[in-house]
């Protein structure tokens, strides 16, 4: 059986396809989109969230790249129909000082993924995402809101899986 694992991707992810000042990331990035991405290894979402973000990109030649990247890429976007919930599950983050209040991008991010039943947040935000103490301490807060569905947080570097490409 061939279950084609659910992955969503935050903002960090795209931008990583243009961090000329970060090589190696840049390259795993591009090697992520275009071998895994790309080849529909994954079924791979963003959201409005993602979208707001990269409009908000100061450097139009920049955002003009980002908002490309989406299109170029069988990226399906969640249509956010339970923003409330989303909000509330998000705020709960906040609150349990998982995530700070400043970061209510990711904890929104984060809280998307819970409520629509994602497998995967790919993110490169090791400080506030991508590190198991957050997913242990975001997965307290989803139980006790609860959310019983399994998220992982993790980088697109181990989400490159060369030995298992018939997954």
């Amino acid at each position: 059986m061939n279950h084609q694992l659910r992955i969503y991707l935050d903002t960090s992810v795209p931008n990583f396809l243009f961090a000329d000042d970060s090589p190696e990331k840049k390259e795993i990035t591009i090697d992520f989109f275009e071998n895994f991405i790309n080849k529909g290894k994954y079924k791979a979402y963003i959201s409005s969230l993602v979208i707001a973000e990269i409009e908000n990109t100061p450097e139009p030649s920049k955002r003009d790249q980002l908002i490309n990247s989406i299109r170029k890429y069988p990226i399906e976007i969640i249509s956010l129909n339970e923003y409330e919930e989303i909000e509330k599950l998000a705020q709960q983050y906040i609150d349990s000082s998982v995530i700070p209040l400043k970061k209510i991008m990711d904890a929104l991010h984060v809280a998307v993924c819970t409520i629509y039943g994602i497998n995967i947040l790919v993110s490169w935000n090791f400080k506030h995402l991508a590190n198991i103490n957050q997913e242990y301490k975001i997965k307290s807060v989803n139980y006790q809101n609860k959310y019983f569905n399994e998220l992982r947080i993790i980088t697109p570097m181990e989400m490159v899986d060369y030995g298992n490409e018939d997954i």
